[in-house]
């Protein structure tokens, strides 16, 4: 069968996509390790002792749904800073998720972020021609739900006591998306975002 999510490399002028493999287990332990990431208890980190589980699942969910991880690299060092992932893949209606996103503690608050959505959004819409692409976020993530909000997309709902936790407690997921008619305008302000970034780096 073949999957409408194929395989890709996206490049951009500051970060390069690619997909994860279990090659990338030995820098993704060592990029979970800046920051200490795990430790935020409302996200989906690994811990450096989880990372082949983590890879092994995401690449169960390409085979068992069509999902799709990425790895991210600078383009500058070839240092891999984090990872994100097409998921959540409704073909027939052309709608994905992007999520499973972090990124080591000294790239936040860069370019990569929005030039990594920019790629993800560009080839989802441009590319797959998704009708609309969808983020979810833990209630508790203001750090995500404000980043999210800042790409552009529009927040749809709360789905209250949607999921059990690693810890056992009830999460309410914050849900958001960008449709098609809108993606011109989400692009233009995303590299509107990194043209600012350029000019105060």
């Amino acid at each position: 069968m073949t999957r409408w999510i194929q395989p890709v490399e996206l490049q951009g002028e500051h970060v390069m996509l690619e997909p994860l493999g279990l090659e990338h287990a030995a820098e993704m332990t060592e990029a979970v390790k800046d920051g200490e990431l795990w430790r935020l208890w409302y996200t989906h980190i690994p811990s450096p002792e989880t990372v082949v589980d983590y890879i092994e699942t995401a690449l169960g969910m390409r085979a068992s749904e069509g999902a799709l991880a990425f790895v991210v690299r600078l383009k500058s060092t070839g240092q891999l800073v984090g990872c994100s992932r097409y998921f959540n893949i409704d073909e027939i209606n052309q709608r994905l998720e992007i999520g499973y996103t972090w990124y080591r503690k000294s790239v936040q608050r860069s370019a990569v972020n929005t030039e990594s959505k920019l790629l993800l959004l560009g080839h989802a819409f441009e590319s797959l021609g998704a009708i609309a692409v969808e983020f979810r976020t833990h209630w508790h993530n203001q750090a995500s739900r404000t980043a999210i909000a800042r790409l552009g997309a529009k927040q749809d709902g709360i789905l209250r006591n949607h999921q059990r936790t690693a810890d056992g407690s009830l999460r309410d997921t914050v849900v958001f998306s960008i449709i098609e008619c809108e993606w011109s305008s989400v692009k233009n302000g995303l590299q509107y975002k990194l043209m600012v970034h350029q000019n105060s780096g």
